[in-house]
């Protein structure tokens, strides 16, 4: 089953169940997969494109979630992030930050790189391996802290 039968079985579920939220939040998704769908004009969506389109709302989420903390309106910030706990769901699981330090080391030392002058060329390689399985922040900022020692 792909991750579009798959978030529309769960939908229907949903609405079986008469959980709104969770109805609300996986609707959010399809609308974004038909939308990517309508967009090449082949009607699919490849498994890929839906867990990058997953990312990509997840992040905004996060963000929307953070913003309302900062203003002081954790009722907002609630829904974000009930929103990010059904949407996480369908992504990959998440390396904690020691895998995710093992992995940078290890690139770091096979390029060579040696300072912050080098971060360009060692992220290009690192997010291809880590793609989708940890945050791209945690990533950027213990390429920074690497290079830097």
């Amino acid at each position: 089953m792909n991750l579009t039968e798959q978030i529309n079985q769960d939908i229907k579920q949903a609405m079986l169940a008469k959980d709104k939220a969770k109805l609300e939040a996986l609707r959010a998704v399809k609308a974004a997969l038909l939308l990517e769908a309508s967009k090449d004009g082949s009607g699919e969506v490849t498994d890929e494109a839906g867990l990058a389109i997953l990312k990509k709302l997840v992040k905004q989420r996060k963000d929307a979630a953070t913003i309302y903390h900062e203003q002081n309106r954790p009722d907002l910030a609630k829904d974000e992030e009930f929103q990010i706990e059904i949407l996480s769901v369908y992504l990959p699981e998440q390396m904690g930050e020691e895998e995710v330090r093992k992995i940078i080391k290890e690139t770091i030392a096979q390029l060579g790189a040696s300072s912050a002058a080098d971060m360009g060329k060692v992220m290009g390689p690192i997010m291809g391996k880590l793609n989708g399985k940890a945050d791209g922040k945690l990533i950027s900022s213990i390429v920074k802290e690497e290079l830097a020692s």
